[in-house]
């Protein structure tokens, strides 16, 4: 769920140091099973009983993992954010008080893949094991803003004693997701950090604007790859499409579709509305997706397996193939199945599936994830089954989805 209540520690004024001993004797009482003398912030309350939930040690320092350096360097190559990390720099280093703090971009999985800073201030964070290749997740290391941040799906800050490790505690830490502007998926978390005392309050302001920078250049860089992928369909006569990797249309030729349709596979038929059934070809950047022949009905079946995931059997008049789905995916599919062809909006199915309206992002990131795997059968806007797609359900699985 996203929340709200994690990305300010402090409020203008607050005394610094009577704020941190107010919180060393919060943290003291909690992690002695008593009630804590003064009320948390929900955002610290939730994140201490998860961890509590994992077994950490509180008063030591839990394991840290270096990943190697060629395999830190293989996840910023396959990281969109390499893109844009030079920007984040010049934007976070742009302040007076860039010489108090390091500034840290993680992967979606909490890994450290950049690190830069005082270098005072960058000896301090490698005693904590705060470097580059390093899992800064709740489970690996407790409470902290990156690993925090990642668990509410929201920016927040920590100030001195809200951290679970003792050896945290000089420190403060602010962090936000970063995630990308097409699709809403997670591509990781911006986090500055320093000693506890030289908290700013403009820092949050700080990385909120790096990350929305960061956001618009990565959605820069996308329109770019789209003229470039445009270019070269010059010569090419419709009606057809030219989409990149990801489905998303870089020309159109005879005829109207949205912005995006499913993401194209090597030897995977698609359906697309106004052409029906195509088969993509590869080009240099992207694919060209153009008819198959006369519009053809694609079969579908859902299975569920005893694992509580599921299979998905699609076939065409010319081709067939299988795939697993996760619990979730296999939950939207039936959803949508039920629903018909007036569709779900994002916000439907974050009911369905969370009870909530708040999970909205969460899910359009699962439905731009269930199309890369699933393309010929779910359409956007609303979300519904493609109309020359025919799915059926076994009967565990409908059961499982009333």
């Amino acid at each position: 769920m996203t929340r709200a209540d994690g990305a300010a520690a402090v409020l203008p004024g607050t005394d610094l140091v009577q704020h941190s001993r107010a919180l060393h004797r919060a943290h003291d009482a909690v992690m002695s099973g008593a009630r804590p003398p003064t009320p948390l912030r929900g955002v610290v309350s939730r994140s201490w009983s998860r961890v509590l939930g994992f077994g950490l040690d509180p008063s030591g320092r839990n394991t840290r993992t270096l990943l190697a350096p060629d395999e830190v360097e293989r996840r910023r190559d396959s990281s969109p954010l390499h893109l844009v990390v030079d920007e984040l720099r010049a934007v976070l280093s742009s302040v007076a008080d860039a010489s108090h703090f390091i500034s840290v971009v993680t992967d979606a999985d909490g890994v450290i893949l950049w690190r830069e800073g005082a270098p005072g201030v960058l000896r301090r964070a490698d005693s904590l094991g705060f470097g580059q290749g390093a899992t800064w997740t709740e489970d690996h290391v407790g409470t902290n803003a990156i690993g925090t941040a990642l668990a509410e799906h929201a920016p927040v800050q920590l100030f001195s004693a809200e951290h679970f490790e003792q050896g945290q505690h000089p420190w403060y830490c602010t962090a936000a997701p970063l995630h990308d502007p097409r699709t809403g998926d997670l591509l990781g978390v911006v986090d500055v950090s320093g000693p506890a005392m030289t908290l700013h309050p403009a820092i949050g302001a700080l990385i909120h604007t790096a990350t929305k920078l960061a956001e618009a250049r990565l959605w820069q860089h996308h329109r770019e790859q789209l003229d470039r992928l445009r270019a070269s369909a010059a010569h090419l006569s419709g009606p057809f499409l030219v989409v990149d990797d990801d489905g998303w249309v870089a020309h159109q030729a005879g005829l109207r579709v949205r912005d995006r349709v499913a993401a194209p596979a090597e030897g995977r038929p698609l359906t697309v509305p106004g052409l029906g059934l195509c088969v993509p070809e590869r080009l240099p950047g992207g694919w060209l997706v153009r008819q198959a022949g006369a519009r053809q009905t694609v079969h579908a079946h859902l299975s569920t397996e005893p694992d509580g995931g599921a299979v998905l059997d699609v076939q065409s008049d010319q081709d067939g193939w299988r795939t697993r789905l996760s619990r979730r995916h296999a939950e939207v599919l039936r959803a949508l199945h039920q629903t018909g062809p007036d569709g779900l909006t994002a916000a439907d199915l974050s009911r369905h599936l969370f009870g909530d309206d708040d999970h909205q992002v969460t899910v359009r990131a699962e439905i731009s994830r269930l199309r890369r795997i699933v393309g010929p059968l779910v359409t956007a806007a609303p979300y519904r089954l493609d109309g020359d797609v025919e799915l059926t359900v076994d009967e565990q699985a409908q059961g499982q989805s009333s």
